[in-house]
């Protein structure tokens, strides 16, 4: 199924703030440096017991601090997941420094993810399995659901008027919760959307990739010939998103403007991509947003480095934009792979992208595979005028999300 362009009666939407919490920077500022630096988030896994595992390499959030962005709720009562989400939404209202009206009204709070509240769910398990009562975790039964990801940012943020829901989407969840919130904010139903996605890692999902064969030992490396496979990861971006009417008369920051976005879903394999399917998806995007492949300045790919993917995907580039396509890198060889985060936090490196003037490196690079045919931009930023940046992100099960996200007129920032 692939959605139709849409008419161009809407509101245009601009992204007014950002959080990020990530293995390689837990705050923006952070992570767009981060990002510039080329830094890797690849380390030991340190937070559930590896042992037996051939590959006990991840990519962990450490040194984060719920309790400096978490006021209103107890920090206690949260699954790690939810920290991310709760945390990552207050840093992009900080960010985006509404007045105290403007998130009173109407608005949607759309959160992404694959795991929801796994790691608690694991530790329930676990504790009730024990013999007798008395070692039972005391942690609360309702933060396993998935869905307190959303509610514990309209909680913890006050926003009554929000309607939370969460996307289980997989890899792609984060640039569906941001197509939805898109959608709210265009269309007049929303004043304001809190839209992203957040993931922590677990055991569980860690077991189903290892058995999968698709964990790296050491370091993920997209697009190479040398590739081992994904570095399972996790953390959270939220993007606040306005109409760009809105935004301009209380005079907000204006970081990008999303240009639009597609959806599709192809149906054929639980796991595998399908390049045909990913080239509709992207065709979609650019009409959505009213722009040609011509235009388009930069791709942030799904980039899993896993031989299949980066196949795929590269393959779905140069149907769309012919045999010199823009610069193709992959922020998963800095952060892992993130879940239902992942597409969210490419996407707040796009943006970071456009604002700051750079494209973001592929690290681990050593030899380009020559069933990529693409500038990956290995191993090094490198300094570039952006105005338009396409996000790539897709999932098992043949649902792919790609959203255009272009420079504000007049760069506010």
């Amino acid at each position: 199924m692939t959605f139709p362009a849409r008419d161009d009666t809407g509101e245009r939407v601009v992204v007014t703030g950002m959080g990020v919490v990530s293995p390689i920077a837990t705050e923006l500022a952070d992570y767009v440096a981060a990002l510039r630096a080329g830094r890797t988030g690849a380390a030991p896994i340190t937070g559930f017991d590896t042992t037996g595992f051939d590959h006990p390499v991840g990519c962990e959030v450490n040194g984060f601090r719920p309790e400096r962005w978490i006021r209103r709720l107890p920090v206690e009562r949260l699954g790690r997941a939810a920290r991310f989400a709760v945390a990552a939404a207050r840093m992009a209202v900080r960010d985006a420094r509404p007045s105290e009206d403007a998130l009173r009204g109407d608005g949607v709070i759309s959160v992404g993810t694959t795991n929801g509240g796994g790691p608690q769910l694991e530790r329930l398990v676990e504790t009730e399995a024990l013999p007798g009562g008395g070692a039972r975790d005391p942690l609360p039964t309702g933060t396993v659901l998935p869905h307190n990801l959303a509610t514990s940012i309209s909680q913890e943020l006050d926003l009554p008027s929000a309607l939370p829901s969460v996307l289980g989407t997989a890899c792609a969840a984060g640039n569906h919760a941001i197509g939805e919130g898109v959608d709210a904010v265009r269309s007049g139903v929303a004043e304001f959307a809190l839209c992203g996605g957040a993931d922590a890692m677990s055991r569980k999902l860690f077991s189903g990739f290892s058995r999968l064969g698709l964990l790296a030992p050491d370091a993920c490396r997209p697009f190479d010939s040398n590739r081992a496979g994904i570095l399972l990861s996790e953390g959270a971006g939220m993007l606040l998103l306005e109409s760009r009417r809105a935004a301009l008369a209380r005079g907000a920051p204006i970081h990008a403007e999303v240009l639009g976005y597609g959806l599709n879903c192809d149906a054929l394999h639980p796991v595998a991509p399908d390049r045909a399917s990913v080239a509709s998806c992207t065709r979609t995007a650019l009409r959505d947003a009213g722009v040609s492949p011509r235009d388009v300045d930069l791709i942030s790919a799904h980039g899993t480095g896993t031989g299949r993917n980066d196949v795929t995907e590269a393959g779905a580039v140069l149907d769309v934009y012919g045999e010199a396509p823009p610069p193709t890198v992959s922020v998963k060889s800095m952060l892992g792979h993130a879940m239902g985060a992942a597409s969210a936090l490419a996407a707040i490196a796009c943006v970071s992208a456009i604002t700051h003037g750079f494209a973001p490196p592929t690290i681990n690079h050593r030899e380009l595979d020559p069933e990529c045919p693409i500038d990956c931009v290995p191993n090094r930023a490198v300094e570039a005028d952006l105005r338009i940046v396409q996000s790539n992100g897709l999932a098992f099960g043949g649902s792919n999300a790609v959203v255009i996200f272009g420079e504000h007129d007049g760069r506010t920032r």
